[in-house]
């Protein structure tokens, strides 16, 4: 088997992908996109798919494969971005008067990014647009002739042709709740917005919306208005398996080879078989510390990744720089040992970063997580049951009341389900094989309900620990335990 004999940054970015998926190279991203379980539920003749999901999840990626699979398949595509709706209701209060402007904008948006695709953009559309009561579809299939004089590529050609003859759009939106705020009036425009495209494919027979949200915008969207309640049939949670992420890799790794694989076939191996096709980039096992010695290095990767592909990137990413650095021809223990607290950080930060538009003091609460003297005594430093998890959250409430980013003061309650809601802590039980079953919001976004035991306890994420404990980050590895 072939070896990477240098880390550098070309080849780093190569065998793991670029964190960014919208910055991917579209071919490289083809070659190694992995398409889990999900794919299938969104990328369908449903009229409308809301995929919810946290950052870094991989839901640009996604969208990228798609548009570009719909546009081989000779569908007419439309990318609408966050600078595409900037100002759609932004000074509306009324509710429904705002569901009336984002209707109106989404179906400019639409037919304006259609005539421009094709070369057909003329004076005067939007007045032909409103003559047609706003309807996209039917303004677009009573402007475009098959006459029409235009100097088009063969595929574009293919597309027209294809629209002409079913009159099917697919538009994907994308990236929504960049600037996002969580403020009141936030909420009620990505509220409206959900019921004006969700009236548009209603009414346009023809029409397929896909649009992206962080889970956190959606549960505040959906917790806050009550007629988001007609579209949860159309939400998909994005979610991955360790399983998933982890066949992920070695597609990756294999395609950066220019070998060919069997995604079935890795599917439904076994992750210990799955373990050979690391061994062209790092050892085989973790020659680390506590109970996570001797372990295979699989287990050691999915233990650290908030189940999001992107945590898996930036990971390797920096264990392949610090090899590289080291002069290691593969990924050594040491290597990924050494860039643990980095990592941690890191996460830590990105957490922080996305958050804190929802409750603006997120860092003094997760930095408050971490365990204080008679806690290391117990030697449970990270993990809680109920009642005293609430006691820590407390604890830390001493220093100065919490409030939302729209000034309600934040219960204890209600703190609890927030760090559970954005993966900072996990559900944890042990099972009667003596294995450790660990669920995360998005496997059971009603298990915070109330906060109610159902038989698990709760414990910080390991991603979490270096950066919460920097003065002795050795000993998180005397009391991880690793998943299985």
């Amino acid at each position: 088997m072939e070896t990477i004999v240098e880390f550098d940054e070309l080849q780093i970015q190569s065998l793991f992908g670029h964190e960014a998926a919208e910055n991917e190279s579209p071919k490289r991203l083809q070659e190694y996109y992995f398409k889990n379980r999900i794919y299938k539920q969104v990328v369908n003749d449903l009229p409308l798919r809301i995929v919810v999901g946290h950052k870094g999840i991989g839901k640009s990626a996604l969208f990228k494969v798609a548009m570009s699979e719909e546009a081989n398949n000779k569908r007419l595509t439309i990318l609408i971005k966050p600078d595409d709706i900037i100002g759609i209701g932004e000074d509306e209060t009324d509710f429904l008067k705002l569901i009336r402007e984002w209707k109106i904008g989404i179906n400019q948006i639409i037919a304006q990014k259609a005539l421009t695709g094709f070369g057909l953009l003329y004076d005067g559309w939007r007045g032909k647009l409103n003559q047609y009561g706003g309807m996209a579809l039917d303004f677009l299939t009573s402007t475009i002739k098959v006459d029409d004089k235009v100097d088009l590529n063969d595929s574009k050609q293919a597309i027209l042709a294809d629209f002409l003859k079913n009159g099917k759009i697919s538009v994907y939106m994308d990236d929504l709740d960049r600037g996002w705020q969580g403020r009141t009036k936030d909420i009620h425009r990505i509220s409206a917005l959900l019921n004006a495209v969700r009236d548009i494919s209603t009414e346009n027979e023809g029409i397929y919306f896909r649009i992206a949200l962080r889970s956190d915008v959606y549960f505040l969207a959906r917790t806050s208005d009550e007629s988001t309640d007609k579209i949860e049939g159309s939400v998909v949670w994005y979610s991955w398996t360790n399983h998933e992420i982890f066949v992920l890799l070695i597609k990756r790794i294999e395609s950066y080879f220019d070998r060919d694989i069997n995604e079935e076939s890795l599917i439904d191996s076994h992750q210990s078989r799955l373990q050979n096709y690391l061994k062209p980039i790092m050892e085989e096992r973790f020659t680390g510390r506590g109970h996570w010695n001797d372990v295979p290095m699989y287990r050691v990767l999915m233990s650290l990744i908030r189940k999001r592909p992107r945590d898996l990137v930036k990971l390797l990413t920096l264990a392949a720089k610090k090899a590289n650095e080291r002069k290691h021809s593969i990924i050594k223990s040491s290597d990924l040992e050494s860039v643990f607290e980095e990592y941690s950080q890191g996460r830590l930060q990105d957490t922080i970063n996305e958050y804190r538009s929802e409750l603006p003091d997120i860092e003094r609460l997760v930095l408050g997580m971490k365990p204080n003297k008679s806690q290391k005594r117990a030697s449970q430093n990270y993990i809680y049951s109920k009642d005293k998890l609430f006691q820590k959250i407390r604890n830390i409430q001493e220093r100065g009341e919490f409030k939302w980013a729209s000034g309600a003061s934040a219960k204890v309650e209600e703190l609890a389900t927030f760090l559970f809601k954005i993966n900072f802590i996990t559900a944890r039980k042990f099972l009667p094989d003596g294995s450790i079953d660990r669920l995360y919001f998005e496997e059971n976004r009603y298990l915070s309900n109330k906060f109610m035991d159902f038989g698990y306890d709760w414990e910080v994420h390991p991603a979490f620990r270096w950066a919460l404990q920097p003065d002795n980050p050795m000993s998180v590895f005397e009391e991880l335990d690793i998943n299985n």
